[in-house]
């Protein structure tokens, strides 16, 4: 049974990140077509990011006193639509404005995807098997990574951008329905008082005390932030590699195709004794394959720089996931999922917003070199300041924080 219900969610997941995958991708490349400008990204970024910004609170909450499978099945059949409405947009060659108005709604479904599919999988799976687990869905996820801009890219060198966004209309109504089928969650007992479960800060509060969590979520944070490169993938693409809609397809799923290696090879070693040091070595090792992308002119080198980067995302990915799952109390997981998503999932859109505009400002190399140094910086300054996730025990020794008062 347990099996089967990981084998559903994970497949729901993979399917919805498969077909935002899809949309990053071609709207990437499609609008930086048409504008020749890098400052593109930064707008396709901020308006993704705005509305997970200003509904979180609102989501996280819903969520915790929602079913999270409903939610999650609604929110993945409505990015379906979008994928529908961006490929109609296309078709009519429509002015940007509408382009970023459909992935504004897009920012709006995410918000609500994110903190209740995230925040269900813990309800519906033994706690033994949540590692296990996890490492499958970081596994199908990042495969549905490197399939999804792979067959945009050779895809959009032969058909019309409008037939790849409808592809996403059919993942995102298979997606619903998967959620659909899950069981239903665990009764949750919560040990906080009622205005603890009423509060929306209370996901707040709870990061910003944790020993644990709060510097996990800022390396993660901070390293997609400032050393993410996949936003400026067309630039790259294009203006330093010269290299067409296929080469693009290969760049973009290059990351993904490392945190599948990465998947594979760790899922089969014993699990960390300092997680914690761990955390920081990769992040580490991230910013400075960073920097090498922004200095490479070579293809084949900017692939393998992008394999390693997705390779030690998985690592950073398993631990900080399987860290939160483990620390959070149930009754309060989905308004720490949601502010979680501000600090995690929405760094891809904040930092698309922020390499757009510094690549606008200092050209695509000089963003990316920098971006890698600051991350190393955010590494050094964690490392000293949080001690406590130096010294991380295994997370299988780990027990639920206390719900903040």
């Amino acid at each position: 049974m347990t099996q089967s219900v990981i084998a559903r969610f994970v497949t729901a997941r993979a399917l919805n990140t498969f077909g935002r995958a899809v949309i990053s991708a071609t709207v990437g490349w499609e609008l930086f077509a048409r504008t020749g400008d890098p400052l593109v990204f930064a707008y396709v970024g901020a308006v993704q990011v705005l509305p997970v910004l200003l509904l979180f609170t609102w989501s996280g909450a819903l969520a915790d006193r929602s079913d999270r499978r409903k939610l999650a099945g609604f929110a993945a059949t409505g990015t379906g639509l979008i994928g529908l409405g961006l490929g109609v947009a296309s078709w009519l060659h429509a002015p940007v404005p509408t382009y970023l108005v459909l992935l504004l709604a897009l920012g709006c479904m995410t918000s609500v995807h994110a903190p209740s599919a995230s925040t269900v999988f813990p309800l519906i799976v033994p706690r033994e098997d949540l590692e296990r687990g996890n490492r499958a869905v970081s596994s199908f996820s990042e495969l549905a990574l490197i399939t999804g801009p792979t067959l945009a890219g050779l895809a959009l060198a032969v058909v019309h951008a409008s037939f790849v966004y409808a592809v996403v209309a059919l993942t995102g109504l298979a997606t619903g329905i998967l959620y659909r089928t899950l069981p239903v969650p665990r009764v949750i007992a919560s040990t906080g008082g009622a205005a603890a479960r009423r509060d929306w800060r209370t996901g707040l509060r709870f990061i910003f005390r944790s020993p644990l969590l709060l510097p996990a979520l800022t390396l993660d944070m901070f390293a997609v932030l400032f050393a993410g490169v996949t936003a400026l993938m067309p630039a790259i693409a294009t203006d330093i590699l010269h290299t067409g809609p296929i080469g693009y397809g290969f760049l973009r799923a290059a990351q993904s195709f490392g945190a599948v290696l990465s998947a594979v090879v760790t899922g089969r070693i014993r699990p960390w004794v300092r997680p914690g040091r761990v955390l920081l070595v990769v992040v580490a090792l991230f910013a400075v394959a960073t920097i090498g992308i922004g200095l490479s002119r070579s293809l084949p080198l900017t692939v393998a720089l992008l394999v390693a980067c997705g390779a030690l995302d998985n690592v950073s990915v398993v631990i900080r996931l399987t860290l939160e799952q483990i620390v959070v109390p149930d009754a309060i997981r989905g308004r720490v999922g949601a502010v979680n998503f501000v600090f995690i999932g929405m760094s891809n859109e904040l930092g698309g917003a922020e390499s757009g505009l510094a690549a606008h400002l200092f050209g695509a190399p000089g963003s990316i070199i920098g971006g890698g140094v600051l991350a190393l910086v955010v590494v050094g300054i964690v490392a000293l300041k949080f001690r406590a996730l130096v010294t991380m025990p295994p997370l299988a020794e780990l027990q639920p924080h206390p719900e903040p008062d």
